[in-house]
């Protein structure tokens, strides 16, 4: 989906299709260099995290393994709950492992720093974050991310894996949803 085709529901596009797979080989360059030689899990979460997490994946040189788990802190609308649950746990055990995590955005951290104590909890070898939107103006858990497609203003934004409601995640661009959307 373009942005043309829901003009009316977005207030302006931000990241441009092209500026996103731009960064996303870049990071997957980035990724490669970094973990050369090594045997990397990465651990995408659903459901944002799909698009980032395939096409990430895709540009990237070197052999890699893919789990997926659901966390969620939200609800149906545009705030946190500010619960932590897990809806699908991992399937691989990550005892030992070199971990990444995929994220699709960052709000507040609350979500990732919950993750990122649980994973510890397995005894990886390692565990580094990535994620493809990150609003700095809005965390309030403190999060250590070694790898950020873009820092984004805090509005609400849809598009490339990010949604409101279940709805735009297949937008191309990432574009801030207009306000008569949600209120």
């Amino acid at each position: 989906m373009d942005a043309a085709d829901i003009a009316d529901d977005l207030a302006h596009v931000l990241l441009t299709s092209q500026q996103v797979s731009d960064r996303v080989a870049d990071l997957a360059a980035q990724i490669d260099a970094d973990y050369a030689g090594r045997e990397l899990l990465m651990v995408g979460v659903l459901n944002g995290a799909m698009m980032v997490m395939s096409d990430l994946t895709r540009a990237m040189k070197s052999h890699c393994y893919i789990d997926w788990m659901a966390i969620s802190s939200y609800g149906s609308g545009t705030q946190s709950s500010g619960v932590v649950r897990i809806l699908k746990d991992l399937t691989t055990d990550i005892t030992g492992r070199d971990v990444m995590i995929v994220e699709d955005i960052i709000d507040t951290g609350l979500t990732l720093s919950y993750l990122i104590q649980n994973l510890r909890s397995r005894e990886p070898a390692s565990i580094e974050v990535m994620t493809m939107f990150r609003k700095p103006d809005a965390i309030t858990s403190a999060v250590d991310v070694r790898y950020v497609g873009f820092d984004i203003p805090t509005e609400f934004v849809v598009g490339y894996g990010l949604d409101f409601d279940g709805r735009y995640r297949n937008l191309k661009d990432v574009a801030t949803l207009a306000p008569h959307v949600y209120s």
